[in-house]
């Protein structure tokens, strides 16, 4: 038998070894409940069912922003809840034997660009068809497809034979010649661009220029189809009967760099890009500053409930792991951001909450609906006034990477708004209105 200080070491020993598993208990449970914690161990969520309780903040803002396809149809308007407007362009496409009246403007100005429309009316597709249940359990699904509609029939129109697709109307040079020309009573001469493109053009060009998403890894700066790599993740968490096991391999390499790109999103994530303002906001460039930020949190709530669908439990960062609702918070975040939470205390989407632009970079929004003014409308432009009219649901740039924004109708970097921001805006908010598991097919 050993000695009584022998018994006692073991003793000692013993509760070491306890207390050591306790803490080490302890330690593990914190991680899990800390973003990026629990290792390999990550339960996966459970999958949503229907549409939950409506979060109003997101309801109220969605009902806000789809009201900027109304703000900038072209043509003779149907049903129009927008006061300060009436039917514009109505003779767009007559000396070449077409109706192109329909559409939307693109930004402030009035010009119509088949891209960037089309780019909205895929982002708009796709929102519909991820979060139509969330949009009808928040009555915008309907306001979302005639803003869609509204824009497929101006594509069909610009697309009349194989091979011919017009891609613009108007030129700038009018636009700003003539800027005292109220939006009601426009009619410009048409200017068409003919495009003699194929589709694989179309698409590459769609991509490339209207949805870049830059980000910093590990010190490089990367530029990804980010759209692309989501898109094509789908079929890799949904599979198919049509996809052999070769190309689901390759689908695979898509989304390892869906989630790269994932992992450079994430702020604490070990590849957390550098790119970001003091508050919050992904940032690249001074000029429409929250296209980019707006895009990056729709595509990343997209890919978090592929996620939940599937019930995949987690990314990896470099050893770190993230669930579906790390991931979805960033999303949150940018759009909390968008509507007012930062460090102006501003909304960026005209029309939400009691802050916002008062001053938009819109010529419709700029000059009072009735005045004569002729074509000399400059003194609109540079007026220190607030707009006579409220461009609703008008997302404008942003902020500069100091947080900071000057309100000022000269100042077209920070104040001008878009259909292509407003279109991925639409997802962003009908994927955070409320939790829903996403379809499997479309089919």
């Amino acid at each position: 038998m050993g000695s009584k200080y022998t018994r006692g070491c073991c003793g000692w020993l013993i509760v070491a070894l306890i207390a050591a598993l306790v803490a080490t208990a302890a330690m593990f449970a914190i991680m899990k409940r800390k973003p990026g914690g629990g290792g390999r161990h990550i339960k996966p969520l459970p999958v949503p069912g229907p549409p939950g309780a409506i979060d109003s903040k997101y309801g109220d803002a969605l009902g806000v922003a789809l009201q900027f396809f109304q703000v900038q149809k072209s043509g003779k308007l149907e049903n129009n809840q927008i006061p300060w407007r009436g039917d514009s362009a109505l003779n767009d496409g007559k000396e070449a034997g077409l109706d192109l009246s329909k559409g939307m403007y693109d930004a402030g100005d009035h010009m119509k660009f088949t891209f960037p429309m089309a780019f909205t009316a895929t982002v708009l597709a796709w929102s519909v068809l991820e979060y139509g249940d969330q949009m009808s359990a928040a009555k915008q699904l309907d306001p979302a497809l005639d803003g869609l509609k509204w824009i497929t029939d101006f594509l069909i129109a610009a697309h009349p034979s194989d091979n011919v697709l017009y891609i613009q109307v108007r030129v700038a040079y009018y636009l700003f010649r003539s800027l005292g020309c109220p939006l009601k009573h426009m009619h410009y001469e048409l200017r068409v661009i003919y495009g003699y493109i194929g589709a694989c053009y179309y698409l590459m060009f769609l991509s490339y220029l209207y949805n870049p998403l830059f980000i910093q890894v590990q010190e490089l700066k990367v530029h990804f189809i980010y759209s692309v790599q989501v898109l094509l993740s789908r079929l890799n968490f949904f599979g198919s009967k049509q996809i052999s096991n070769a190309e689901n391999e390759g689908l695979k390499s898509y989304r390892d760099t869906a989630e790269a790109v994932i992992c450079g999103l994430i702020p604490d994530s070990p590849q957390a890009t550098a790119s970001r303002t003091g508050g919050g906001l992904i940032w690249i460039s001074g000029w429409n500053s929250l296209q980019h930020a707006t895009n990056a949190a729709f595509l990343s709530i997209v890919y978090s409930d592929y996620m939940l669908s599937t019930r995949t439990a987690a990314v990896e960062c470099s050893g770190k792991y993230y669930s579906p609702t790390d991931i979805r918070n960033f999303a949150a975040s940018q759009a909390n951001y968008i509507l007012g939470d930062n460090p102006m205390k501003l909304s960026y989407l005209v029309g939400y909450g009691s802050s916002y632009p008062q001053k938009v970079h819109h010529r419709g929004a700029s000059i009072p609906a009735d005045v004569k003014t002729g074509c000399k409308g400059f003194e609109y432009l540079h007026s220190p006034n607030p707009n006579p009219n409220v461009a609703m649901g008008a997302l404008v740039g942003g902020p500069f990477q100091n947080d900071t924004f000057v309100d000022s109708r000269d100042n077209a970097l920070q104040t001008e708004s878009s259909t292509y921001n407003s279109g991925t805006l639409v997802g962003l908010l009908s994927g955070l209105v409320t939790t829903s598991s996403v379809v499997q097919t479309f089919t």
